[in-house]
């Protein structure tokens, strides 16, 4: 306890000298407490729980995440309905007497996801103005106030090609001064075109793109880490595991990645402890050096912080056997409490890595992680091992000692326990796959204490020298003849915010990075006021510009030009590239688009240019891209497609309107419409053939109440148009804008998937 005490007396005299003397929103305000580590100072809290006459509230919501308290309101991911009707939902509800204040609900789209597995994921609070931030399934990045109106709203899926993966899993935003961090795989456009871990910074007053970086190499599954903030020698660094199965560290202020080790082979999810100079992380993935799967172990910071440095094993400090799939561990002072995959609790020396105590508690934990207050551990665990066939979880309040675990309570709630728990004010909060449940005292000792790293506004002193500018925002989606503005925002050598406002004297020009595989600009021009605009009359086109300001310090934006109405044949494309192994060339997919690098490439067949889908990355047989900008609606997106196989396989081909997937599937011979496979699919018979060109059509229509229509037509190519719509559909809750795209399967990465012509157009009436 004197470790505890002297910790808090550390925290406040941080907070004190920091520029924010203390944060302005109280609460229990991100999901892994106000210390980064699973630990709170709280004080008044429950030793026990009955939950049949001890419960003060539940609500029977479904959730897998994390809850979020700000002062006497609690913020929740979750998910009701089902099937076609099953939408994520956003809870703002009365701590004290559970009333619901409001819900916002968000349909799913696109996505991989199975299993009902929604809301794997946290909100956050920002401590400076208690704006809540919340990443849907999806991809919404949604900025909202605390009565729910929603401030800002970016699409990443859409806008910078971040990836879902069947496991839903997504994280929790961080704030950091005056930005928001999100993490996830992405596969964007240009340079950020291969599928990697990245990590992307937006100013969290209006969402404007700050900074994005990539600090590993190819992934081998998703990772939703969430990073953690840290100080390394005067400057702000984030540390994080990846879905290459890195530990990284990269610079919380420019994105800069500094240092990578290799930990495992495949996706790492768990976040990380920094206990003094050392980086504490553990994954379920397969191991580098043995054939077995998961370890923790301790790596010991480099002395310097130098772009690009990868870490060998001589900056391994320890390891343990202990793994764990993306259940993350407890800092307290010397003791690192961690759950295992098998539901086993361990306590482990944090200097040396020696496993102090075991403790079986039941027989598997996946995604919640266990919270410390008051001397207990708040342990929810995913299932009861009596009854694993029952949806029915398990939550532990174990008093730890130097030599075991006292269990103090021990209790079985409804629902599998996915999410980790939150607390203040004397209350315990909980999801599981079927509830909401609060217990607890009427009140406790809340403290307000944050993490220095948390805390900090990281503002610059009177005097700072500019090192770094950072124009904003760093990229720009214009349509022909639209203009932009740009504003900067200016570090010191720490990284410390000096300002954020004009950009001072200098001069933009076009700039094509060394290292760019596609040597294009974007078609646009600056005026003397610095106002970028895009050439009214160009089809397609992205770049980079950069400013040289008369200081001498460069900064570098990209952009792309993206229109409305859009007519792509590839008659002006170029195969140059050489494919040796199919004796071919290829050229490059246009660069404005979202998720088409690695995904497609243009050949020439049978004296016609086409686009034809890449089967050699298997990782990308199911492409998602997109050619246009995610607030468009009602429009009309046509173009010729083929399926490649045999009369028993084949692929699939579509296209995008409006967030649904228009498919030709070839092996099931049918023409279906999809959002989510497990959400919606409609499918009707159609006399698919393997090698033959078809026409594909579609538009979707959105009625006053909220619901819509979505059209198709498709017919064999240089045949007439049908009068009539070959499938059509209404559903009740129709996603009302999204960017038009191609879709492309090629199951195993064997057979080929073609399109070609086309045509994008705004529907008569608008």
């Amino acid at each position: 306890m004197k470790n505890l005490i002297l910790i808090a007396v550390v925290l406040l005299l941080a907070s004190c000298q920091s520029n924010s003397s203390s944060a302005k929103v109280e609460g229990f305000l991100n999901w892994r407490g106000p210390n980064q580590n699973g630990t709170s100072l709280e004080t008044g809290l429950p030793d026990t729980w009955d939950v049949q006459n001890g419960t003060a509230w539940k609500h029977e919501i479904k959730g897998r995440g994390a809850p979020v308290i700000a002062g006497n309101r609690v913020f929740s991911l979750g998910y009701v309905g089902d099937k076609q009707e099953l939408r994520e939902v956003l809870s703002c509800i009365d701590l004290q007497t559970g009333k619901i204040l409001w819900q916002n609900y968000y349909s799913d789209f696109m996505s991989d996801i199975i299993y009902d597995r929604y809301s794997i994921g946290s909100p956050t609070i920002d401590p400076e103005t208690g704006l809540l931030y919340v990443m849907t399934t999806p991809g919404l990045l949604i900025c909202l106030n605390q009565d729910g109106k929603e401030l800002w709203k970016i699409s990443l899926m859409e806008k910078f090609g971040k990836m879902t993966f069947p496991n839903g899993r997504t994280g929790a935003p961080v704030i950091f001064g005056d930005t928001v961090v999100i993490h996830g795989i992405s596969a964007n456009w240009g340079k950020q075109g291969p599928p990697r871990s990245r990590f992307y910074a937006y100013r969290k007053d209006d969402g404007t793109p700050v900074w994005n970086s990539t600090p590993g190499v190819g992934p081998k599954d998703s990772s939703f880490s969430t990073p953690v903030i840290s100080d390394f020698k005067g400057r702000k660094v984030m540390y994080a595991t990846t879905g290459c199965g890195n530990l990284v560290c990269f610079d919380a202020s420019t994105g800069t990645p500094y240092w990578r080790y290799q930990m495992c082979i495949g996706g790492a999810n768990c976040s990380v402890l920094v206990y003094k100079d050392t980086i504490i992380a553990v994954h379920g993935k397969e191991n580098l050096d043995t054939s077995t799967t998961g370890r923790m172990i301790a790596i010991k910071m480099p002395k310097e912080l130098k772009p690009g440095q990868v870490l060998d094993k001589s900056s391994e400090l320890w390891r343990s056997k202990i793994d764990a799939f993306s259940s993350s561990p407890v800092l307290v002072e010397d003791k690192v409490y961690m759950v295992d995959e098998t539901g086993n609790l361990h306590c482990l020396n944090a200097d040396s890595g020696k496993t102090l105590w075991t403790k079986k508690l039941g027989s598997a934990q996946i995604h919640a992680s266990p919270l410390y207050a008051e001397g207990k551990l708040y342990i929810p665990l995913l299932i009861d091992s009596t009854d694993e066939k029952s949806n029915s979880g398990l939550f532990y309040i174990i008093k730890p000692t130097e030599t075991g675990a006292e269990i103090l309570s021990k209790v079985r709630i409804h629902g599998k326990c996915l999410g980790s728990p939150a607390i203040y004010n004397g209350k315990v909060l909980v999801h599981t796959t079927s509830t909401l449940y609060c217990f607890g005292n009427e009140s406790g000792k809340t403290s307000n204490f944050l993490a220095p790293e948390l805390a900090t506004d990281n503002k610059a002193p009177a005097g700072a020298k500019v090192v770094t500018r950072q124009i904003l925002p760093n990229e720009v989606l214009l349509k022909p003849g639209e203009a932009a503005t740009f504003k900067c925002r200016e570090l010191d050598a720490q990284g410390r915010v000096i300002r954020v406002g004009d950009l001072p004297a200098g001069k933009w020009a076009g700039y094509i990075p060394p290292t760019a595989k596609v040597k294009a600009s974007m078609n646009g021009k600056f005026n003397d006021n610095g106002v970028l605009t895009a050439d009214p009359k160009v089809q397609s086109s992205a770049g980079a510009y950069r400013f040289s300001a008369n200081d001498g310090i460069k900064s570098v934006i990209r952009g792309r030009v993206l229109p409305s109405n859009y007519e792509e044949d590839f008659e002006s494309f170029t195969p140059t590239v050489p494919r040796p192994a199919e004796n071919t060339k290829y050229a490059w997919p246009p660069l404005a688009w979202i998720g088409a690098r690695f995904k497609w490439e243009i050949r020439e067949i049978d004296g016609n240019k086409c686009l034809i889908k890449v089967q050699d990355r298997l990782i990308l047989q199911r492409a998602i891209s997109f050619i246009g900008d995610p607030d468009m609606e009602d429009y009309t997106i046509q173009a010729d497609v083929m399926t490649g196989g045999n009369r028993r396989v084949m692929s699939d081909v579509g296209l995008i309107n409006q967030r649904y997937i228009i498919a030709l599937k070839g092996t099931h011979r049918s023409l279906s419409i999809s959002s989510n496979l497990d959400r919606l699919e409609v499918n009707k018979r159609f006399p698919v053939k393997a090698n033959t060109w078809y026409t594909l059509k579609t538009k979707v229509k959105k009625h006053g109440d909220g619901s819509g229509t979505i059209f198709v037509k498709c017919w064999k190519k240089d045949t007439d148009e049908p009068a009539e719509w070959t499938l059509e559909h209404k559903t009740e809750h129709v996603h009302d804008k999204g960017a038009p795209g191609l879709f492309g399967f090629s199951p195993g990465g064997l057979k080929p998937v073609f399109v070609d012509n086309i045509k994008v157009s705004a529907n008569e009436g608008k």
